[in-house]
């Protein structure tokens, strides 16, 4: 399945229930969990946690009628933004707090701008910034603070302390398909999203866009 799983939380925990009851391979895609690069992110920052997560995604509307209808596409947080979200999973942990505030909508569309403040359950504070107001892309990625060392990941490389250190081969979008056609023929596979794993994050991206609406904070539970 592509993201977002859903425009609401309540149609993803149905389709994950059914998925389990059917006993069914599944694989949502989730490509930057198969950069080369998030390993090496992962060897740099190991016994090091992460204090401070800085996500980003500044960029252009697509070129699509119904991108920027909330009915629709959900919003730049689910649609776009929860690549970002998905890897701060990753690298940093389990988020318990979101508190978003975006920018006023006009017309019934999308906010065109979004700011949210993150918790993590390991205590590392988090920031989310969201547009689409640019003429291109400007900046998509996580930025990490801890003790003694800074990382800047990126869908296309990794830099360290301001430096650039590794450049991605460009294969994570070829090879999440490649690993769920291998789960679903029955071969040896690496499916590292399933949709019980896509479903955490479409709940942290899903908290991120009510706290928008409800305009306050939205606290998570630690769901299965």
């Amino acid at each position: 399945m592509e993201k977002p799983l859903s425009l609401d939380l309540a149609t993803a925990e149905k389709i994950a229930a059914e998925i389990k009851r059917r006993g069914l391979p599944s694989a949502v895609g989730h490509h930057w969990r198969y950069l080369d690069i998030l390993d090496r992110a992962r060897e740099l920052l190991a016994d090091r946690p992460v204090q401070l997560a800085m996500g980003y995604w500044l960029d252009k509307i697509p070129p699509v009628p119904w991108w920027t209808n909330p009915e629709m596409s959900g919003g730049q947080v689910l649609e776009q933004a929860v690549h970002v979200l998905d890897l701060a999973r990753v690298l940093v942990g389990e988020v318990t707090m979101a508190h978003t505030v975006p920018a006023a909508e006009t017309d019934g569309e999308i906010a065109k701008a979004t700011a949210a403040v993150l918790r993590f359950s390991n205590g590392a504070a988090g920031l989310l910034a969201a547009t689409c107001l640019l003429p291109g892309k400007n900046r998509i990625g996580l930025e990490l603070c801890a003790d003694g060392i800074s990382l800047d990941l990126s869908e296309t490389r990794l830099a360290a302390d301001g430096s650039s250190i590794m450049e991605d081969p460009g294969q994570a979008k070829t090879r999440v398909d490649r690993e769920f056609v291998n789960a679903v023929q029955g071969r040896a596979s690496d499916v590292r999203v399933p949709y019980e794993e896509a479903l955490r994050t479409h709940r942290l991206a899903h908290a991120v866009a009510r706290s928008a609406v409800e305009g306050g904070p939205v606290w998570m539970t630690s769901a299965p």
